[in-house]
């Protein structure tokens, strides 16, 4: 049976104090995308601010993001994306926070795509998320005031790699440390290795090359 799928994009641009520019990492929504829509399922797209969310990472000559930016319909709803208030969560069966840099300032203790992710899971669907995307359960509690991730284990972005792209002392806190203290135990693989964990109807991925790892597994899940 056909299911949809949400795939969830940051919309902050500005990479800290930086001068330089960042957003949503394309690979990072677009690898999913194709593995969604091959398995025969909906994609449709939500940012934090709507409208044109910022872009990282484009590779126009890659030709699995050539495909996604020129989606039909997946290029109508970049060009203005939905917000989170205006998304029924009863109408997906999964949510999937892609990263990029972006996430760590938008992503974290947001109503909107808690509401989103709380509502679908504790409904039975699963919450995803990828690299930098578990900055969207930062803060995000169930209705019962607990963390989600809780007692659970996840991947996501490293200290050890956040350290070695630069970035450490640039973003507003360092993921793995903030999702240790709302109770996640952080399971690390090597600096940019695929790893995917999941914990019953939670799927994390460590980095970018973890997105096939984590829309296979999601489907492996909703299946």
């Amino acid at each position: 049976m056909s299911k949809r799928i949400l795939i969830a994009l940051t919309s902050h641009a500005d990479l800290g104090s930086t001068g330089r520019k960042t957003g949503f990492y394309v690979d990072e929504a677009a690898v999913p995308w194709e593995v969604f829509t091959a398995a025969g399922h909906r994609v449709d797209l939500v940012s934090v601010a709507g409208g044109v969310p910022p872009r990282d990472g484009e590779d126009r000559s890659d030709p699995l993001q050539r495909r996604f930016l020129a989606d039909e319909h997946i290029a109508a709803q970049l060009a203005d994306t939905t917000t989170p208030d205006r998304i029924d969560a009863d109408g997906y069966d999964a949510i999937l926070f892609a990263g990029g840099h972006g996430t760590m300032w938008d992503f974290p203790d947001n109503p909107g795509l808690a509401r989103l992710a709380r509502t679908l899971f504790e409904r039975g669907g699963v919450v995803a998320a990828v690299c930098h995307g578990p900055a969207a359960l930062v803060g995000l509690t169930l209705s019962d005031g607990t963390y989600l991730v809780a007692g659970k284990k996840v991947a996501a972005f490293t200290n050890a790699e956040e350290t070695a792209v630069g970035l450490a002392e640039v973003v507003p806190f360092l993921l793995a440390d903030r999702l240790v203290a709302q109770g996640a135990a952080h399971v690390p693989a090597e600096n940019f290795t695929s790893q995917v964990v999941v914990d019953g109807r939670l799927v994390t991925g460590q980095n970018p090359a973890s997105a096939r790892g984590v829309a296979e597994a999601v489907l492996a899940v909703l299946d």
